[in-house]
């Protein structure tokens, strides 16, 4: 939405609170005329009650987490005693002339106790309510923006208001090397044929693409230097066994194991051989098991 379009739909929201202010003015000063309030105290009363819920509104707009659910809970209690205070005005038609008894909301004692004690708590509540969300909004420090997303944005902006003559120029069409054609076989036979130095005329000559370089990697002419043999302290001092013997070290290991137990991990740590020979063996132990139970 443009910049008018705001400012239209904000003019026309603060006409209609205004309006349904003046509305609900009416009827919360002449409770307050009820409960004993003088002319000028009335008059500022609806202030109180309906001025802490626009207060509470703005809080929420800036408050976030416990502070925004604590704005909520006021705004919320703040209008259902507005609307109630707005209904038992309805209710008491007494309450428009101002004939009705100072102190009686309702015919009902404890009913007109509640509504009496509402009405002459809603002041308190909005002194200790306000100053808390005031001093709430003012302590407020807004979460800073990240660098990535605050250089993602201005990235964004950029490329949506850069110009066609800025963008880089598009990618040029391929070329198309030129066909080249070859002699005629029947004037080269011929030729050939008569050992005569001339050429064939069907030969046009026409000049060839040139053709792309490419970066070759050089090959070292340095030789490889030469290994020296491992020296004996560094040499494992086991014998290298034979698949027999490695089979019959496996046997005797695996003699107490279950079938689920022989598995290549296990052999390979057992036996203290390669993963390979470990595959072989656990192949051949299982096969030796199931011939055993057949």
């Amino acid at each position: 939405m443009n910049r008018t379009g705001r400012i239209l739909l904000v003019t026309a929201l603060v006409g209609v609170v205004g309006m349904a202010f003046r509305v609900s003015w009416n009827a919360l000063r002449d409770i307050a005329n009820a409960i004993g309030a003088d002319n000028t105290a009335a008059t500022l009363y609806p202030f109180v009650v309906d001025g802490l819920m626009a207060l509470a509104l703005v809080a929420t707009l800036v408050l976030v987490d416990q502070d925004r659910k604590f704005a909520l809970k006021v705004l919320g209690t703040y209008t259902i005693a507005s609307l109630v205070l707005n209904y038992v005005h309805g209710l008491v038609p007494k309450l428009h002339g101002s004939t009705v008894d100072w102190g009686r909301l309702a015919d009902w004692d404890p009913a007109n106790w509640a509504l009496v004690l509402l009405a002459t708590s809603l002041p308190v509540g909005s002194i200790y309510f306000g100053s808390d969300l005031v001093a709430k909004v003012l302590h407020h420090r807004p979460a800073p923006i990240p660098a990535d997303t605050a250089n993602a944005e201005e990235s964004t902006e950029t490329e949506m208001i850069r110009s066609t003559a800025d963008l880089v120029e598009s990618t040029p069409p391929p070329v198309v090397a030129p066909m080249v054609r070859m002699a005629d076989p029947v004037a080269v036979d011929f030729i050939k044929s008569t050992q005569t130095p001339k050429l064939a005329p069907a030969i046009d000559r026409v000049p060839v693409a040139s053709i792309e370089r490419r970066t070759v990697p050089a090959e070292s002419t340095r030789p490889r230097r030469a290994t020296g043999r491992v020296p004996e302290a560094a040499r494992s001092t086991r014998p290298k066994r034979t698949p027999a013997q490695l089979l019959d070290e496996a046997r005797a290991a695996t003699a107490d194991w279950a079938d689920a137990q022989i598995t290549a991990e296990g052999i390979r740590r057992t036996v203290h051989t390669s993963p390979t020979n470990a595959r072989t063996l656990r192949d051949t132990l299982l096969a030796e098991r199931a011939a055993a139970t057949a």
